[in-house]
């Protein structure tokens, strides 16, 4: 049955007032554990980490200078810890540690010192004082794993009391996150949150049965958040990089210490690595799909070095539920699904059919992607229908998010049915033809698309058009003005060639002519989100619909 937006508004209030309760009822018990005190049993080994370090980082730290989460704070000889941060993403990169790993590049003793003495203030401010961004679930998550992998930087030459104190604070980060586990955020989050308990179980001292416990409740956590195609929950194509930095290095501690490796750790380990290779570009990047923003390219390689699977990338992934189309050297990402449920849409995009492009060693057709460290505003402007390369009507997008401060950016209606077909046609070509209902409610459509890829790559055919709410075709525009966009990377040129075609040239000269048979082929102005350097201004490619469907061609030029 399908909820009315009104209904589906009602029950996101009950379970959302009913999870405050239950966290509620929780948070006492998670801080009657007692406050810090002496610390039992010692570090047994350092994980590692596997994230690029960055010298100048280390530098510009050891100076007093924190270049974190897009913005620089200048601390002097003062701790950061007393100063008002710029942004919340910078307070949660900050109170995360995991800056640490860039001091491995200078382990000098004066290095290590300045690490130990910022840790040390840490402790003292924030290390009894639960509350604030310093004591979110995620951010503990992550300090946890920061402090064990980097202990061998931090305690470099350090005497018994600072041991002392750093073991007894984190013994107690440990305990205190066990306690909250069960009401930390769905998706991401809490997985992060069940490595970083059995990382530490592995590598502080500890009784066998708390090993096996922690070990357990990760392999729930693998289970519920690990798809059988090897994607994320979340259907962003970036968290399971992000997870991957973590898991290979808790797999290999396992191993050198000869525990037992959870059973499902591996088994997902083997799971994502393929569904990596699904989302990456001509150009090596991933696809900018449900929060995904870029990645790094020395980031990428750091996981993908580790990658023992093989062969070539799927054509779909069923249940992340997205379209893999690729002929000669031509790419094409398309999405063909919904948020898996309420809890997992906070940071999902209203990107239903949207798809991506790229050829030789250059993406083409983008979407806008997800700011890396931008405020609010802009991270939920990045969500909309009109931020993705597909077709909006009017102003809508094809899932409304909640602006309730209560409930959070959570969809509260939209796309709820997606039909897909895909074939291969009598000359070799790939088609796929995908409609969604996201626009039913208010407008009475659905919203078809259709994409077909030559055999040998070079041709690409679209068509989008609208249906009635019985999958006929509609005969009449939709009731309010509807625009396919289509965004252009940054590094690609747009040269106009007439009204109804465009030139896509890339730096070396590889080139797609976009061109349409009827109508006007416009060039927009646009903004890309996901650049590493910040927000950037780029291009789109619109097309406004005159009737019920639009189609559109692109031809590739070597």
């Amino acid at each position: 049955m399908r909820l009315t937006q009104r209904q589906r508004l009602a029950y996101l209030y009950i379970a959302e007032t009913w999870r405050r309760i239950v966290r509620g009822l929780a948070q006492p018990r998670a801080m009657a554990i007692g406050l810090p005190g002496s610390a039992a049993g010692r570090l047994i080994v350092a994980p590692t980490d596997l994230r690029a370090i960055d010298p100048f980082v280390a530098e510009e730290i050891y100076e007093g200078r924190f270049p974190l989460a897009g913005r620089v704070l200048d601390a002097g000889n003062q701790s950061p810890f007393l100063l008002e941060l710029p942004t919340y993403h910078f307070a949660v990169r900050l109170h995360a540690f995991s800056w640490l790993r860039h001091i491995r590049s200078d382990k000098s003793p004066q290095a290590c010192a300045n690490a130990r003495a910022i840790v040390d203030d840490w402790i003292e401010l924030h290390g009894s004082r639960i509350g604030g961004v310093a004591w979110e679930a995620d951010v503990i998550a992550q300090r946890i794993i920061a402090w064990l992998s980097h202990s061998t930087v931090v305690l470099q030459d350090a005497d018994s009391g600072f041991y002392k104190r750093f073991l007894s604070s984190l013994s107690f980060q440990v305990r205190y996150l066990r306690r909250c586990a069960r009401h930390a955020p769905a998706g991401l989050p809490r997985l992060r949150l069940r490595i970083a308990l059995a990382m530490a179980s592995i590598s502080m001292e500890t009784r066998a049965s708390r090993i096996r416990r922690a070990a357990r409740e990760l392999n729930r956590e693998i289970d519920r958040q690990i798809l059988p195609d090897g994607g994320h929950v979340s259907r962003n194509p970036q968290a399971a990089v992000e997870l991957l930095f973590d898991l290979l290095p808790l797999r290999q501690t396992y191993i050198n210490l000869g525990h037992d490796v959870p059973v499902k750790l591996i088994p997902a380990i083997d799971r994502m690595y393929p569904a990596i290779r699904f989302f990456r570009h001509q150009s090596g990047d991933l696809g900018l799909f449900n929060g995904a923003s870029s990645t790094l390219a020395n980031d990428l390689m750091s996981v993908l070095r580790y990658d023992e699977t093989a062969g070539q990338p799927f054509k779909a992934l069923p249940h992340s539920q997205y379209h893999r189309m690729t002929a000669g050297g031509t790419v094409l990402l398309v999405d063909t699904g919904l948020p898996i449920s309420s809890d997992l849409s906070r940071a999902a995009h209203a990107g239903c059919l949207s798809f991506e492009l790229s050829s030789g060693r250059h993406r083409f057709i983008i979407n806008s992607g997800s700011p890396r460290f931008a405020g609010e505003k802009l991270r939920q402007l990045a969500r909309t229908t009109a931020a993705h390369s597909t077709v909006c009507i009017g102003t809508a997008s094809s899932a409304r998010f909640s602006e309730s401060d209560y409930l959070g950016p959570v969809m509260v209606a939209g796309v709820s049915k997606v039909d897909v077909s895909r074939q291969t046609g009598p000359d070799a070509s790939d088609r796929l033809c995908v409609s969604h209902d996201g626009y039913l409610a208010k407008f009475g459509v659905l919203h078809e698309r259709e994409i077909r890829v030559n055999e040998a790559g070079n041709k690409i055919a679209g068509r989008d058009r609208f249906l009635k709410a019985d999958g006929t075709p509609s005969t009449e525009p939709p009731p309010e003005p509807a625009v396919a966009r289509f965004h252009i990377h940054p590094a690609i040129t747009l040269e106009r060639v007439d009204e109804r075609k465009v030139r896509m040239l890339a730096p070396d000269g590889e080139s797609w002519t976009f061109s349409i048979p009827s109508g006007e082929l416009a060039i927009g102005d646009d903004v890309f989100f996901a650049d590493a350097s910040g927000v950037r201004p780029s291009n789109q490619l619109e097309i406004a619909f005159q009737g019920p469907e639009i189609r559109w061609f692109l031809a590739h030029h070597a």
